[in-house]
């Protein structure tokens, strides 16, 4: 194409003028506008060439990496229902190569709907599905030279609000006064808002670990940690509990009914996912707001929520449930039953930033999940690039470059790398 241009404007100022002329002039000019332009961005050019990942954490945490015959590389990040999947990347890759990252709407609907029959309602196959619609979001805005929430239809906020995951965990056995102490250090660093885990698989008030309704015993430590939270902030910041699905539907209730007093922001997921009925009847029983949605996929998977009146907010990961435009798409849903959007968050800040593209271009954004980790774990600051601070006083302003804005630090990663599986290859 370049020879072609070249050939023409050569022709062309010969068969004007055979001197140095204005029209010799212009024309090599013209050849060297040309030359500057880029052409990065031109659709019929941009064709996919190749799809790679990593895994750390266990092969908890999939990263991808998708390349081009341009040299542009798009980055993107899955979690949770992603360990041992290294051939599903492989295999989504093989259905879009040779295709422009440019359609990604359309790229994602012909991997999902090649599974239909392998699992492309949940699971594994939407988990490395989003980490692979996200990475064609980052690439087609460095294509285009447009941030992401640009390419999602533009931003609503320049900043995303935060909650700090203490990640006081209960296996651990922490006391209230712990509760208290992790509650004040996020304060102190900034944050307006806290979240705390209830469930304790090994709580010696247990009946057994099968057993999902909890003692009299287990619903006084939990309140006792929650209200030593409460005692600590005081009542403008917000504070969350977390009870991970393990319990049963009256349980949930009890919960919900006795952390009233200390004016949750919200209770997380007391039951498992799939019982609409179960959350449904929680949410009528109890003032204190309900949220779940960490472990449902898809837009399809929120209706029956929303319809239901089943939950007060809903809480996706957009790192496992479908990706970022699917992330959008369930917020608007959302939207049309005024529920508020909450964003679960538990990856790297790959994650988090391609997160935090969704929630500024949404109208119905109320906080997203940050984590105690990115803080204290040297692992999460050595495996991305980024320019600038990651967050300030509770809130990630939203990165203006082209893509997501954060990428995958190869080789800072490389010493985190899962055994046995290749690593980016």
């Amino acid at each position: 194409m370049k020879s072609s241009r070249r050939n023409f404007l050569h022709k062309a100022a010969i068969s004007t003028a055979m001197a140095a002329t204005p029209l010799a002039g212009f024309g090599a000019t013209f050849e060297k506008a040309i030359d500057r332009t880029p052409k990065s961005s031109s659709p019929s050019d941009l064709k996919i060439t190749d799809i790679k990942c990593g895994y750390i954490r266990n092969g908890g945490s999939l990263f991808v990496k998708i390349y081009t015959n341009q040299d542009i590389i798009g980055h993107g990040e899955g979690v949770d229902a992603v360990a041992g999947t290294y051939h599903l990347v492989k295999r989504m890759g093989n259905f879009i190569k040779g295709q422009s990252p440019l359609n990604v709407h359309r790229l994602f609907e012909t991997i999902r709907k090649a599974g239909f029959f392998q699992g492309a309602q949940s699971g594994m196959y939407l988990a490395v599905l989003t980490a692979i619609e996200t990475a064609l979001w980052d690439l087609a805005g460095k294509a285009l030279g447009l941030p992401v929430y640009q390419l999602l239809g533009g931003k609503f906020r320049d900043s995303v609000r935060v909650y700090m995951d203490t990640a006081l965990y209960q296996s651990r056995l922490p006391k209230p006064e712990d509760f208290a102490a992790a509650a004040k250090e996020a304060v102190d660093m900034g944050f307006t808002a806290v979240k705390f885990d209830l469930d304790q698989a090994n709580d010696p008030n247990k009946y057994d670990r099968f057993n999902w309704t909890a003692s009299p015993a287990e619903l006084q430590r939990m309140y006792d940690q929650m209200s030593a939270t409460r005692e600590a902030v005081g009542q403008k910041i917000d504070i969350c509990a977390d009870m991970h699905g393990r319990y049963d539907a009256i349980t949930g209730e009890r919960v919900a009914k006795m952390l009233e007093p200390l004016n949750l922001m919200w209770l997380e997921e007391p039951v498992p996912a799939e019982n609409t009925d179960a959350y449904k009847k929680i949410t009528a029983s109890t003032s204190t707001p309900i949220c779940a949605g960490e472990n449902h996929y898809l837009t399809y998977g929120f209706r029956p929520l929303l319809e239901a009146g089943a939950v007060d907010i809903i809480m996706p990961d957009l790192q496992k449930c479908g990706g970022l435009g699917e992330g959008q798409r369930i917020s608007n849903l959302a939207n049309t039953y005024y529920v508020p959007f909450a964003p679960h968050m538990v990856a790297s800040y790959l994650g988090a930033m391609a997160s935090a593209h969704v929630c500024a271009s949404v109208p119905n954004f109320m906080i997203m999940e940050w984590q105690i980790y990115f803080h204290k774990n040297k692992m999460f600051q050595e495996i991305v690039h980024f320019e600038g601070e990651a967050v300030e006083n509770g809130f990630i302003r939203v990165r203006d470059i082209p893509g997501i804005g954060v990428e995958i630090n190869e080789e800072g990663m490389k010493k985190y790398a899962q055994e046995g599986v290749p690593f980016f290859e």
